[in-house]
């Protein structure tokens, strides 16, 4: 069951984290757009269960069917974190019960026959490796969207916040997903002290450009938790989930 649940965890992270496109996501009330990412979670699932038996064509259309009733319903919601989460949640849930009624999906694939023995574990690392750095970002920037920004007080009056000083482009972006990713090594590995090492070497290279602004600081200080955090969970996850029996 649970080498069944990697490959489909796997595939639901690829169409979901890595396939889908920022055009997609923009585009996602659109019923073409929807189609089309329904389309790609049946394409993924089906290339990595893939196999002769009649379960290996069945399961990625129901799964592919359920992902996008799920992503309507989480519409409804908007798209903040709550409703992230929750749609995460419940796609993670819908794999767990496919895996439960289908547990010999990935013994009976293709790549399972072919593979080494190591690939369930690979898989479990990849996909959650991908939910860390891709999917953590996507957790954060909700996250943080949804906190207020107020104006420096200075004295009895209100001043405007200065304009940030430009940076690189997407260079936030690109920091968060390469801290999240090198946290996920280190948990996986047992370095559990480089954790520690991580976040203050973070804060020293911050420091000097929060000076002064509190709202920026602790910004960037629950940015950073938040990141690691969602890396720490993932790493928890997959070490959970190689240590069940019938992980090679």
């Amino acid at each position: 069951m649970a080498a069944t649940f990697a490959a489909l965890l796997l595939a639901h992270v690829l169409a979901d984290f890595v396939l889908q496109t920022a055009a997609m996501v923009r585009g996602k009330d659109a019923l073409r757009v929807q189609l089309a990412h329904a389309a790609t979670v049946l394409g993924a699932t089906f290339l990595i269960v893939q196999g002769p038996s009649a379960e290996a064509f069945l399961v990625p259309l129901a799964i592919a069917a359920v992902h996008a009733g799920i992503d309507r319903i989480k519409r409804q919601f908007g798209d903040t974190l709550a409703p992230f989460l929750v749609d995460q949640a419940a796609h993670v849930a819908s794999l767990a019960a496919a895996s439960a009624l289908f547990p010999q999906l990935w013994a009976d694939s293709v790549w399972a026959a072919i593979g080494p023995e190591a690939l369930p574990a690979i898989m479990v690392h990849l996909a959650l490796g991908l939910a860390a750095v891709r999917g953590g970002r996507f957790a954060v920037e909700k996250l943080l969207s949804a906190l207020p920004h107020p104006p420096r007080q200075t004295g009895a009056a209100l001043t405007v916040r200065p304009a940030p000083q430009p940076g690189l482009p997407d260079a936030g972006a690109r920091i968060g997903e390469l801290e999240r990713l090198v946290a996920y090594g280190l948990v996986v590995t047992g370095q559990l002290s480089g954790v520690a090492f991580l976040l203050a070497a973070k804060s020293v290279l911050r420091f000097e450009s929060t000076r002064g602004d509190r709202a920026a600081a602790e910004t960037i200080i629950l940015g950073t938790l938040a990141s690691v955090g969602w890396a720490l969970a993932a790493a928890a996850a997959a070490i959970w989930l190689t240590s069940q029996g019938d992980m090679p």
